[in-house]
């Protein structure tokens, strides 16, 4: 019986490589390059000064143009609040509302007010009639002593005797128709033409008051 052959495993032979898996490698290559190169970008974006290495500088170069997006309204509007305050900005504080409504109101009309002087007292009425003439109110105090011993400071005084009338004692009382033609009823118009005439004769209240008191009349 003849002797049998011995059997001996073959090993499996090794594919060789095929057009098919040069692609995916080369695709894994570009794929790490292009990271690395996208890594580098970054790098050289947020420091501004650091150098990628060559290989990678040359990597970098194939990927494109970095675009910028513009800012929005509301991102610009942020910047601008918080940017620095110019030099040359105005400083001043601003308006009080309630001030400002006050200046922008119009001026009303001017109020002016009539002060019926012939319904006041007689001596207030002396009193504020001395600086038309020219008098201090120092000079009321003899012309209060000078009225008072001619008429007590009545309109209607009258001397029977010898026609005088009124407060200055008017000799004749018609003679203060030169100051207004209410002469016999009003104070204002009685002291008026009294003051006139004390001013023309006396030079003052006190020098006509000094008069009478040498000579019992004025």
């Amino acid at each position: 019986m003849p002797k049998r052959a011995k059997y001996v495993p073959k090993h499996r032979h090794v594919p060789e490589a095929t057009l098919v898996d040069a692609p995916k490698k080369a695709l894994r290559t570009t794929l790490m390059l292009s990271s690395v190169a996208v890594a580098a970008t970054g790098v050289a974006v947020s420091g501004g000064v650091l150098s990628a290495p060559g290989s990678i500088s040359t990597a970098a170069a194939g990927v494109g143009a970095t675009t910028v997006k513009p800012l929005s309204d509301e991102q610009l509007a942020e910047r601008a609040a918080d940017a620095p305050t110019s030099r040359s900005e105005d400083r001043r504080d601003a308006a009080d509302p309630t001030k400002e409504a006050a200046l922008k109101q119009s001026d009303g009309p001017a109020i002016t007010r009539t002060v019926d002087l012939s319904q006041q007292d007689p001596r207030d009425i002396a009193m504020a009639l001395l600086p038309e003439f020219g008098f201090s109110t120092s000079q009321f105090g003899c012309l209060d002593s000078l009225y008072t011993g001619e008429s007590g400071w009545r309109v209607d005084a009258d001397n029977p005797s010898s026609s005088a009338y009124g407060i200055p004692q008017a000799l004749p009382g018609s003679k203060m128709a030169s100051a207004g033609a209410d002469w016999a009823t009003n104070p204002v118009t009685q002291i008026r033409w009294g003051l006139g005439y004390i001013q023309d004769r006396y030079g003052s209240p006190c020098g006509a008051q000094a008069f009478k008191s040498s000579h019992g009349w004025y």
